[in-house]
């Protein structure tokens, strides 16, 4: 006769087991909520450069997708951009935080989100499976762009060819998204019937394509925990915000913060009913926003008093009312 006799080590794993269990029956309301919806990613910062970041960003896509959502990718790239000007001896020149975009420039912009970092996404997220599409916003005209001016002490100056988003055109996408695949999208624009390519910030872009695609979520990954309450007196983060009350704080932002949480209130205002910025140095913090209860990061939502499209025209379920009391959309 064998004697099995049962000790703390056992115990631990039956812990860490209903540990397990409890996270998975925690996220099956979010499940069921946004199950075949579209969320908008924006993939930048550390999140971009650190290995293991890197890998679970690419596992994070590939369980939405089994999840049934639909992701999207948006990224930028500057710090990789600046990096291979440096080995071309060719300076970078800031202006009112925007890169000084010479022809010479934007053939490297393109050749390093378009050629590199793109594909560098793409070729992480398919090592799981033939998944991700890599795309750039010059492609079908999915992002069309105009000449952006900076501010210099109240006066505009020309700094090349850096874009302002004025339209978008996300029908290629969809049908990627139809397709069961996830589209990764590179932040440069065709010009307005110019001809010219614009590099355009990411953040608007990813915003813009939200829009467009009446996505369920903007997520905007950063290299910061969220919005802070009064940085650098505190480092208390917003856990969520309205579109007024956003509107009201953006002039006492950082620069670096600023593109971001415009980006939120630019996409919340089109009609996408949530937008979050993420810290993406926390290896799976994607699937903490999403699919637990309280969240993580910043959430921004419509004002009470907004006129926004309504659920059923997203395709949106509504939610249940254990989930409301959990914390409504969070």
């Amino acid at each position: 006769m064998t004697i099995v006799i049962s000790g703390g080590k056992d115990a631990a794993r039956r812990s860490a087991a209903t540990a397990k269990a409890t996270t998975l029956i925690e996220a099956l309301p979010w499940l069921s909520r946004f199950h075949g919806q579209t969320v908008v990613i924006k993939y930048g910062g550390h999140a971009m450069t650190a290995d293991e970041l890197r890998a679970g960003f690419a596992e994070d896509l590939v369980f939405l997708l089994h999840a049934g959502l639909r992701p999207v990718v948006v990224h930028g790239g500057g710090p990789q951009v600046t990096d291979h000007l440096e080995r071309l001896g060719i300076e970078s020149v800031f202006t009112a935080g925007l890169r000084v975009t010479t022809e010479e420039t934007i053939d490297v912009v393109r050749m390093v989100l378009n050629g590199k970092v793109n594909k560098d996404i793409v070729g992480l997220i398919n090592r799981h499976g033939s998944f991700a599409v890599g795309l750039s916003g010059e492609d079908a005209n999915l992002f069309t762009a105009e000449r952006k001016l900076a501010l210099v002490d109240g006066a505009p100056v020309d700094i090349g060819l850096v874009g302002e988003m004025i339209e978008t055109d996300p029908s290629m996408v969809s049908a990627l998204l139809d397709d069961g695949r996830i589209p990764v999208v590179s932040s440069v624009a065709r010009g307005n019937g110019d001809g010219a390519v614009y590099n355009v910030n990411a953040d608007t872009a990813a915003a813009a394509l939200a829009v467009a695609l009446g996505a369920a979520k903007l997520v905007v990954l950063t290299d910061v925990e969220g919005l802070y309450r009064d940085w650098p007196a505190s480092d208390e983060v917003i856990s969520q915000l309205d579109t007024g009350d956003l509107e009201k704080l953006l002039p006492t932002l950082s620069a670096g913060m600023i593109p971001k949480m415009e980006a939120c209130l630019t996409a919340v205002r089109g009609g996408v009913p949530a937008a979050h910025v993420l810290d993406g140095r926390l290896r799976h913090a994607i699937l903490l926003e999403i699919f637990t209860d309280s969240g993580i990061g910043t959430m921004v939502l419509p004002a009470a008093d907004a006129v926004l499209p309504a659920a059923a025209a997203l395709d949106i379920p509504e939610i249940s009312p254990s989930v409301a009391a959990q914390g409504g959309t969070r």
